[in-house]
């Protein structure tokens, strides 16, 4: 059920129920973090596996100290400076932390949302909430009420109405290597954003060789139900064409291509902002109207490979059937572009 009751979803809450909470970058699916029944049924409901942790949400950074310890002073920084907000924090964990929350590992994920239902929610509560994104483990993210409701029904639990969400891409998440701050995924705050507030470099965590388990980090991820290319803009014609000539039903994603070049039964092309933030807050919005429009294949324009696109082309790429530039059988002369 979708309500805007903050002492019901208290309620569920200390009964160890779950509740799915809206934030500032996705829908989550709550449970008590201190509560390992409840957070267990967290995995059961996303059918996620019980070694990828989880991201605990305060209600202020004065809670910090509660779940982590041993807390760089850069860590404090980064919390002063983007708390409230899409900024996820891996820390080491405080004795008496949950191992169902930290994936059995030494750190604990952390961070205040910026949105003013999870906020109310987190001081009403007064507790910790574990919320993973509200979605089957490995699906596209949630950014209204109505994706969790179409993913899930009534299995969630209640869920709370906070709108859309303003970001629209997870938070970024940044751990630390003898205090040198380290991105372990992409989000919606840029590595350029922190190393300009830092006056340093920030390290990019490769996720295939990192040992620390982040949220996110599978290799596939973040999917449509319907198979998605990314494509150079030089190939994105070509292979529209060659898919609408088979009779397939094609959702596209154009960001400097005009939509008007696919007006043909068939295509439904979808003009994106131009700019990375932009672009980031209706992406989700958009894969998940292409997957109930019923298209066979999405076909993306591949956005630049500079770091404001960082979570756009990370999202993507864990998404994509087909990576960028891999081939794909050639249209006849009949099926090209005229």
């Amino acid at each position: 059920m979708i309500v805007g009751d903050i002492d019901r979803a208290v309620e569920h809450l200390r009964r160890g129920m779950t509740v799915v909470i809206p934030t500032e970058t996705v829908y989550g699916l709550g449970a008590d973090a201190a509560n390992p029944t409840a957070v267990r049924r967290i995995f059961a409901i996303k059918g996620r596996p019980v070694s990828h942790p989880l991201i605990v949400h305060l209600e202020s950074s004065g809670r910090l100290e509660s779940w982590a310890e041993k807390i760089p002073p850069i860590a404090a920084r980064l919390a002063e400076r983007f708390w409230p907000g899409p900024l996820t924090l891996v820390l080491p964990r405080r004795p008496g932390v949950l191992t169902e929350v930290t994936g059995g590992q030494s750190t604990v994920a952390v961070r205040v949302p910026d949105h003013p239902v999870a906020l109310s929610l987190l001081k009403a509560f007064g507790g910790g909430i574990a919320a993973p994104s509200a979605n089957r483990f490995g699906h596209l993210s949630p950014t209204s009420s109505r994706d969790v409701y179409e993913e899930f029904g009534e299995s969630a639990g209640m869920i709370l109405e906070g709108g859309p969400c303003s970001f629209g891409v997870e938070s970024t998440i940044v751990g630390f290597q003898e205090n040198v701050p380290v991105i372990l995924r992409p989000g919606a705050i840029s590595s350029g954003t922190l190393e300009a507030f830092l006056g340093m470099r920030v390290l990019r965590s490769d996720s295939k060789d990192s040992s620390l388990r982040v949220p996110g980090s599978s290799l596939s991820h973040y999917a449509p139900e319907t198979p998605l290319e990314v494509l150079p803009e030089e190939e994105l014609g070509q292979r529209t064409l060659y898919l609408a000539a088979r009779s397939r039903r094609v959702g596209i994603l154009c960001r400097t291509v005009r939509p008007e070049r696919f007006d043909r039964e068939g295509l439904t092309p979808f003009s994106m902002p131009g700019d990375a933030d932009g672009y980031a807050r209706v992406l989700y919005a958009v894969l998940h109207f292409f997957d109930r429009a019923g298209v066979e294949r999405i076909l993306v324009e591949a956005p630049p490979r500079t770091a404001e696109w960082e979570a756009v082309n990370d999202r993507l790429g864990r998404a994509a059937l087909l990576r960028i530039g891999k081939e794909y059988p050639e249209p006849s002369r009949e099926e090209s572009l005229r």
